[in-house]
Formats: C-alpha cells, sequence, structure tokens
C-alpha cells in the first residue's frame, strides 16, 4: 500500500496554481514507489485541452466538480497514445473530473484508458460516442460514474466493479452497453454492474453486451433498466460459438428493460448464491486497496 506522505500540487489555468496544464502537474511529480507516498494533483475548474498520460504510480487527480472540471481531446482510436487520458500505472484515483472525447460518431474514440492496478474512480463522468471507457487491464472500481456513449461503451479486458453508476445510451439503433474481451476461462476479468442505471435516447435501441472475446463476462445486479434495453440483452456478435464460451449474467434488476423473458436462452438469470461474488468490493480485492 502506499505510504502516508503525501504532495500536494495545484493546477490552475489563469496561472495561480502550481502549474497551468495538468501534464505538466503530473511531469513534476516524483516517480514514486509504492513506499514513497501519494501525490494529490487538485484540478481548478476549466476545460483542460489536452492528452494526459498517468505513468507514475499513486497519482490523485481532484477536480472542483465534474460539470466544472474537464478534460478534454478530439481523436479516434487509432493508437494506444490516442485516449484523451490513459492511467498506466497502479494506485490511480480521480475525484469529480470530466473524461471526454468529441471526436463524434463516426468511430471509435477513447475518453479514459484504464491499464495500471488498482485504480478508484468517484464522480467521475465519462463522455465519447463509440468506445468511451476502455477498461484494459487490472482491477478498478467506479463509484458514483456517469458513462455516455453510444456503441460498446465500456469495453475491454479489466475486472471492475461499477457502484451506483449512470450509463446512458445514445445510440438510436443498434447501440451496445458493454464489450468486455476475455479471452480465455483462466483469465479473472469481467465486469459487475451493482445498484446502477441505464437510460437511452430511444426505446429498444441498445442491448447490454457483447463477447469482444469468446470467455467475455459481464453481470449487472440490482440495477434499473429502461425501456432503452432491448428484450433479448445481449448478442453473439455473429459468432454462435460465444453463446457457450460468453458468461453474462442478471441478478434482481428492475425497470421495463429488465425483463428476462424475452433474454436470449445462453445468459443467466442469477440466484443469490451465483450472484454473491460479483456484488461486492471483494470482486475486485477492494477490501485489500481501496482507500
Amino acid at each position: 500500500m502506499p505510504g502516508s506522505r503525501q504532495l500536494v500540487l495545484t493546477v490552475d489555468q489563469s496561472g495561480r496554481g502550481d502549474h497551468r496544464r495538468i501534464q505538466d502537474a503530473i511531469d513534476a511529480a516524483p516517480a514514486n514507489d509504492d513506499s514513497a507516498g501519494s501525490v494529490v494533483i487538485r484540478i481548478k475548474p476549466g476545460v483542460y485541452r489536452e492528452k494526459v498520460v498517468v505513468d507514475k504510480p499513486c497519482i490523485t487527480l481532484v477536480g472542483t466538480s465534474a460539470s466544472s472540471t474537464v478534460i478534454t481531446w478530439n481523436e479516434s482510436w487509432v493508437a494506444a497514445e490516442s485516449p484523451t487520458v490513459s492511467v498506466l500505472a497502479s494506485d490511480f484515483i480521480a475525484k469529480r473530473l470530466t473524461f471526454q472525447n468529441t471526436f463524434g460518431t463516426s468511430g471509435p474514440a477513447v475518453a479514459m484508458r484504464v491499464a495500471g492496478d488498482r485504480a478508484a474512480f468517484y464522480g467521475c463522468r465519462f463522455v465519447s460516442f463509440q468506445d468511451t471507457l476502455l477498461d484494459d487491464t487490472g482491477r478498478h472500481y467506479y463509484r458514483g460514474c456517469y458513462i455516455e456513449g453510444g456503441t460498446d461503451f465500456v469495453f475491454g479486458n479489466g475486472k471492475a466493479l461499477f457502484d451506483k453508476c449512470h450509463l446512458r445510451s445514445t445510440s438510436l439503433v443498434g447501440g451496445a452497453f458493454t464489450a468486455h474481451k476475455r479471452s480465455s476461462e483462466l483469465e479473472d476479468t469481467g465486469f459487475s454492474f451493482v445498484g446502477c442505471k441505464l437510460t437511452g435516447l430511444g426505446v429498444g435501441t441498445s442491448i447490454l453486451g457483447r463477447p469482444w472475446g469468446p470467455y467475455s463476462r459481464v453481470v449487472f445486479a440490482l440495477s434499473y433498466m429502461s425501456s432503452t434495453v432491448r428484450p433479448e440483452g445481449w448478442d453473439d456478435w455473429s459468432d454462435p460459438a460465444k453463446q457457450r464460451t460468453a458468461f453474462y449474467g442478471q441478478y434482481q434488476c428492475y425497470g421495463e428493460g429488465s425483463k428476462t423473458d424475452g433474454r436470449v436462452a445462453w445468459s443467466h438469470d442469477l440466484s443469490q448464491a451465483e450472484a454473491a461474488p460479483f456484488i461486492t468490493k471483494v470482486w475486485v480485492g477492494g477490501q485489500e486497496w481501496l482507500r
């Protein structure tokens, strides 16, 4: 676990802080190891048009409010460097920030890539259209966050718990909330959504998910699903073989889009015992690292 010492830096576009750009503050922070303490970067309100790469462990980014503190870029996803923000190091925390990619609807555009272990997001907003949030590798926790997109807008092969988050589909047709990538039964990855809210622009415009990898694993529990969710719930991405290997489950959800009688036959209506491993912070080992 990170040590107790803490360095605080302030980013302010007006010049009244330590730095004007977020990346400059990260670059100025010491290259911590887990024993060296943490760096808290307080970001004053503003629209920060910059790409940000977090390549040092134990960095915390704190905004004033997610509506007033925005990190934005405009680029399609063509390379590892394309996302607006990339978290590559462990023990990252973000609070009250918006991560945005304004590329639009013509292709994938990642607002946030999370590729470090033990990352936590509180009260953040993730906004794009296709491939908004790349939950790539590692264990991650999102609480009270807002995630917006149209196609596969929560995707990757991380192990993540989404706690009381709002997922909003902006797709008018053929949308998908998730695309998890797990490629082997041996991979301990998957997305769990607990106490979340799923809404959208229309009726029956989005499925819950489709398998980017054959052993894709996604569970929705105790969550509200509006009529935006299509009755079948899930799709095999034109590969029927994935019906035998993907694991898609639902537990005690409610709302017009939650009805299980129209779900694909290969998805699971989970019992309490089956849902139990997915619905607490233990899913991401959070009892050991969330603080």
